[in-house]
């Protein structure tokens, strides 16, 4: 079984620019901004309003609630497919971890699901074949037509497989695929390459969207190839400056998220470091579900080397200061929790995923299954419902995530 990486290495990204000028008389964007006369792909200055378009997916169909006004989402965490490729114990792995998705789609019927990271156990695959994973990951998700996105984790970047290699591939073979690359100014692969936003609408003829799904890249692992080095642990600092600057050609566009109702709720793999000091105060009333991961280096972000303290800060501050009527974090990763909490100094609600694959490092006991999430409104004062389904169907760890949850 695979241990959770520990450690990671200080990597300067340093984003190199060589503007290309183009000067043109300013016209008004879709929001009602000025675009800028001075045109550059990449700018020192950071991301543009330009880079951020409101209507992402023309071609898809857009995500609605039912007519009830429900909207649910299964949860799928840590599948790593992909190991010991070369036994039958390995494939074994990835057999049985499809046979949980099959069963659980069929039973749960989802809206939509979230594939949140470490979906390939890319230092244990074969280079050769390593995409073709992807093909059987999202297999029960294409046969039965379901929408999904997918966030990546460590285990995704590896000398075997990138995140960037990970999401071309989805986007090849899965038509219902929401996953998309960050926008021009991410330097490539250099900020994480699955940081985006996915609306949901009331009605598939509404203007605006009721709600958004937020999706970051924490990065982690190793980078490509025979010289591989450590791979930050944390989502990037200039992913706050995107959070402000798509939030407020949201508001110009559509309104204060405060006043139209306009909910969020936001997944990333790898936890903010916030989260490591909740683990001391749980209780297992309020706060129920498996509690058998003890956090510590390389469990969060930015924890690797005390060096990199801190550095995923600005990520967490951005999500929690811009983003209004946030119903909650969920992240993978530490797969033997499966709590729910709110962090104080942010006054989030932080929820842990559930194990859902035979690979990767387990427990006695731990067993697998998904977290589902529950919209009963698309009011974001009504918070959605949250729970752990297993495998064989039982659940437990039931909450709704809304200011009575303490």
């Amino acid at each position: 079984m695979l241990a959770k990486q520990m450690g990671t290495t200080n990597v300067l990204i340093a984003l190199v620019c060589a503007a290309t000028v183009t000067l043109a008389l300013p016209v008004a964007s879709e929001s009602g901004l000025p675009r800028g006369t001075i045109q550059s792909r990449f700018s020192e200055l950071g991301p543009r309003a330009d880079d951020i378009d409101l209507n992402p997916y023309p071609t898809k169909p857009r995500l609605t609630f039912r007519n009830d006004g429900t909207f649910k989402i299964t949860v799928f965490s840590d599948l790593h497919y992909g190991e010991n490729p070369w036994d039958d114990w390995g494939l074994q792995q990835d057999i049985d971890s499809t046979s949980l998705m099959n069963t659980v789609l069929d039973s749960e019927t989802p809206d939509y699901v979230v594939l949140n990271g470490d979906l390939i156990t890319g230092e244990n695959t074969f280079r050769e074949n390593s995409t073709t994973l992807v093909d059987e990951i999202v297999a029960p998700l294409n046969k039965l037509k379901i929408p999904f996105s997918s966030t990546h984790g460590n285990h995704d970047n590896e000398p075997n497989i990138t995140h960037a290699e990970e999401i071309r591939r989805e986007l090849k073979v899965a038509p219902l695929s929401y996953t998309r690359f960050a926008p021009s100014w991410a330097d490539g692969e250099g900020y994480g390459p699955g940081t985006y936003w996915v609306p949901v609408y009331t009605k598939a003829s509404d203007r605006n969207p009721s709600l958004i799904l937020w999706f970051f890249d924490s990065r982690g692992g190793f980078s490509e190839g025979a010289n591989s080095t450590a791979l930050p642990d944390w989502v990037d600092a200039k992913v706050a400056d995107w959070v402000k600057l798509t939030v407020t050609k949201m508001n110009a566009a559509w309104g204060p998220a405060e006043k139209v109702e306009r909910g969020s709720l936001a997944f990333v793999h790898i936890p903010p470091h916030a989260v490591l000091a909740l683990q001391t105060n749980l209780n297992s009333t309020q706060d129920p579900g498996l509690n058998e991961d003890l956090l510590g280096s390389g469990s969060t972000q930015a924890s690797g080397d005390p060096a990199n303290g801190g550095k995923d800060e600005p990520f967490w501050d951005a999500v929690n200061s811009e983003i209004k009527n946030l119903h909650g974090v969920i992240s993978g990763h530490d797969h033997g929790n499966e709590w729910c909490k709110r962090e104080p100094t942010k006054n989030v609600i932080f929820c842990f995923d559930k194990h859902s694959g035979y690979g990767g490092y387990s427990g006695t006991g731990w067993g697998h299954g998904v977290r589902n999430v529950v919209f009963r409104s698309p009011k974001p004062s009504v918070g959605p419902e949250t729970w752990i389904r297993m495998e064989d169907g039982e659940t437990h760890a039931r909450i709704i995530l809304d200011s009575s949850y303490n």
